[in-house]
């Protein structure tokens, strides 16, 4: 084990910005007297990510170029029986990689809120939210073992509710942190269950030894059925991705999670919570490789996601959740490649969409308070003139996102399309059908929602809700008061341009050592003869210029071109097209609308089903049973007895003497019935 890595240095990743977040959150709020104040709270958490970030670059130099691992156990919390629980790091390739991107985005998140946020009552308490989730996720993907895994998975979607539902007066916002809350308890539910068939069945929680047990594990039926149990194990842990990672049908939280700051929205949809899913479904990647019936369900699930969610992103006005649901798309992206298989293309993925969706996010952000905090991209248009920053780097964020050549995401979108082309599953088909439609359809909501925001008449003054611009807390425009858009400030400014140099440059830097070198050696396993979809897309790439240009003759860009296109002529040269298809085709518009009425069925078929076998239960099990019947009935059971035994004790010998003649003559007539 190389001595570069120490696990005192290491510690203090996750520990730095836990003591910015307690500090904020104690001595910069009404708790502890506010005696720090709104410098000294941002200065503080600032600093601990810092730390954290720059301690997390120290450690990927080390692993990269020394080939520095580090797997020990730093304090055991309780021992039962041969279970131990314990608290560890493991820091390998795949953890190095996350670790940087966790702690990147989260400083941008953090150095834009000081601008974003700037007359926020909350301020100083965001600054404890945003640092304490900072925390989560880095105690999550460093962890060597699945119970810091938990406590981690845990730790980022309580610190998530507390965020989505940050402005706590507003009666959205508390329902959309509590939806968030709910829909991710039916997966960790899932979750659970699968840790616990692994302890069960295994003995450990250290993730080496439960690797080390595969062999057995894959051996072994799922107890009174024909089931594998690692098809049951996989499939349960992958139902926690589902409702982390927000893949169909426990996608319905991430929409609403709107409700919270912008800020939030790029930390947990881009680098924290929604990727955690996938972070695990490739750290558990040597017991996903034992059961093809788990890739499987794990590829059509995120087919549906990638696709169906996509169309759910062209008809929405709000430019949030315009990129909300893209998130939604490329999560099922990342999915898919997990399914066939491909670990280190969809954490790569991972990766390149990190940055240019917290870009994506943050730039949305800039546009929300340049136009006095409209949201609906109906009443802007023109901005490029008047925010020429926002306006650049959000198009590259665009063009990265919708696979441009030599951009980032073209490098790992691309790659997801080959792999799942190569697989054998049987899902494969319709995934790869997905992947190619989902190509168009990302280019046509990304630019639509481009080109009416940056681009064609101003709209802004034409806006009904101008008069009444204002945040959740009734503050009026408060980074300007006149009636023209404006550039934001350079705190917010600054991030959006350190977010774009790696949306454009890293997937090129990174190709090659993540996906076809040693970067995740020892983190990521694959039965290549079983799959051998890496080894394909390995034989296939002569470098990242050579792929670019490729690309250039194949499906997947004149797709994109195609939705580009498309998109440039209903809203900019065509504006009536839209409205008429919007009439033509009105019943998919309003499935759409309603987002195929899974809300719907949530609320009135599970939620109301679930409330009435609850109160079934509570009048026929509890009422009735329980304290009519054997409660109550037991007492009156009991009274009616002892009134009618009270009754034959009368106290009169006579009485006593008969009744005794009568069961002498009982008993004799008895036997000689008998005889």
């Amino acid at each position: 084990m190389s001595q570069t890595l120490s696990a005192s240095t290491l510690i203090w990743v996750p520990l730095a910005p836990l003591v910015g977040s307690v500090l904020a959150g104690v001595l910069g709020t009404k708790f502890g007297g506010n005696v720090m104040g709104r410098v000294g709270s941002h200065s503080l958490t600032i600093l601990g990510v810092l730390v954290a970030f720059v301690l997390s670059v120290m450690t990927l130099l080390s692993v990269v170029q020394d080939g520095a691992r580090f797997n020990e156990t730093l304090y055991t919390w309780m021992s039962v029986g041969g279970l131990k629980m314990e608290i560890g790091f493991l820091v390998d390739g795949l953890t190095a990689m996350m670790m940087c991107v966790v702690s990147f985005v989260s400083l941008m998140v953090h150095l834009y809120t000081v601008g974003y946020m700037e007359e926020d009552a909350g301020y100083n308490r965001f600054f404890a939210y945003i640092s304490l989730f900072t925390f989560s996720m880095l105690m999550l993907v460093m962890s060597n073992n699945l119970l810091q895994l938990f406590f981690g998975w845990e730790a980022v979607g309580l610190v998530s509710y507390l965020l989505i539902g940050f402005w706590f007066n507003k009666p959205t916002a508390i329902f959309a942190n509590m939806k968030a809350f709910l829909v991710n308890r039916v997966g960790d539910f899932g979750f659970i269950l699968g840790i616990g068939l692994i302890v069960a069945f295994g003995g450990t929680l250290n993730y080496a030894e439960v690797f080390g047990k595969k062999a057995e594990l894959s051996a072994l039926l799922f107890p009174g059925t024909d089931w594998m149990l690692v098809t049951v194990i996989c499939i349960c842990l992958f139902i926690g991705a589902m409702g982390k990672s927000a893949q169909f049908p426990l996608h319905v939280w991430l929409p609403d999670s709107m409700e919270g700051p912008t800020p939030i929205s790029a930390l947990i949809h881009a680098a924290t919570m929604v990727t955690a899913g996938i972070f695990m479904v490739a750290r558990m990647s040597p017991l996903f490789e034992l059961s093809d019936t788990a890739l499987n369900f794990v590829l059509v699930i995120g087919s549906i996601t990638a696709l169906f969610m996509g169309f759910l992103g062209i008809i929405q006005n709000d430019i949030k959740r315009v990129v909300a649901y893209s998130t939604l798309s490329q999560l099922g992206y990342m999915t898919v490649a997990l399914g066939a298989s491909a670990y280190s293309v969809a954490v790569f993925h991972l990766m390149t969409h990190a940055f240019f969706k917290a870009l994506l996010f943050l730039g949305a952000g800039s546009v929300i308070m340049g136009c006095h905090h409209n949201q609906d991209i109906r009443w802007m248009g023109g901005l490029r003139k008047y925010m020429p920053i926002t306006w650049i780097t959000s198009l590259l964020g665009s063009l990265a996102l919708i696979g441009t050549p030599f951009f980032a995401g073209f490098y790992s979108k691309d790659s997801i399309i080959e792999v799942v082309s190569a697989s054998h599953l049987p899902g494969a088909g319709f995934a790869s059908f997905a992947v190619l439609a989902g190509v168009f359809v990302t280019a046509f909501y990304s630019f639509r929602m481009y080109f009416l925001v940056f681009h064609g008449k101003e709209r802004f003054d034409q806006n009904p809700d101008a008069h009444h611009g204002h945040d959740a807390h009734g503050h009026d425009a408060h980074h300007g008061h006149d009636n023209k858009p404006h550039e934001s400030p350079w705190v917010v400014w600054v991030p959006l341009v350190l977010l774009a140099i790696p949306s454009v440059v890293i997937g090129y830097l990174t190709i090659d050592p993540m996906l076809f070198g040693d970067f995740f050696k020892g983190a990521i396993f694959i039965d290549l003869e079983k799959h051998p979809g890496m080894e394909e897309l390995k034989s296939a790439f002569h470098g990242p210029v050579e792929m670019a240009m490729h690309a250039l003759t194949s499906l997947p860009l004149w797709l994109a071109f195609s939705g580009v296109a498309l998109s440039y002529y209903m809203y900019m040269i065509n504006p009536a097209l839209p409205t008429a298809i919007k009439r033509l085709a009105s019943p998919i518009y309003t499935l759409l609308e309603n987002k195929y009425y899974l809300d719907w069925f949530n609320e009135n078929v599970l939620a109301r089903g679930a409330r009435a076998l609850g109160t079934g239960l509570w009048k026929g099990g509890d009422q009735m049973l329980i304290d009519g019947a054997v409660v109550n009935g037991s007492w009156k059971l009991v009274g009616w007895v002892s009134g009618g035994v009270r009754k034959i004790q009368t106290g009169y010998l006579y009485h006593y003497a008969l009744v005794m003649i009568l069961g002498v003559f009982v008993l004799m007539t008895y036997f000689v019935w008998l005889k």
